[in-house]
């Protein structure tokens, strides 16, 4: 498997995976039937959930840019030293952004987003310049 494909699938796992821990502090806040309904006017999450709530909405929008940019790489033979690179980039700019905004580690987040924003522009830079 390339790395660019190899990446792309740790991502999407990675991404699979982070509602579990806003979704286990929901059943804790909230209880478990109300957590599995529709409750009325439930009571706020823990803060730290909230934040990664955002993040894995984050992590969602922006798969499908990393992923649409590798399928095309691979599709048009495009890969390189330069787009394996940028999908290992992606990987942990990925782990470190939703790490940075549980945690409100300030700089970090916006750092790794950045980060995981070059490495897509790596991406499309290598694509586009075919």
């Amino acid at each position: 498997m390339k790395t660019e494909l190899l990446y792309l699938v740790l991502v999407t796992a990675l991404t699979g995976l982070l509602w579990v821990p806003y979704i286990l502090d929901r059943v804790v806040v909230w209880g478990l039937i109300p957590a599995v309904g529709y409750p009325t006017n439930p009571p706020p999450q823990s803060a730290w959930a909230e934040r990664l709530k955002k993040a894995h909405g984050n992590a969602v929008e922006n798969l499908v840019v990393f992923a649409a940019l590798v399928l095309a790489a691979q599709d048009l033979d495009v890969g390189s030293d330069a787009t394996a690179m940028a999908a290992i980039v992606y990987f942990w700019a990925r782990v470190v952004h939703p790490i940075a905004y549980t945690f409100a580690i300030p700089w970090v987040r916006t750092l790794a987003f950045t980060a995981g924003f070059l490495a897509q522009a790596t991406f499309a830079w290598q694509i586009l310049a075919r």
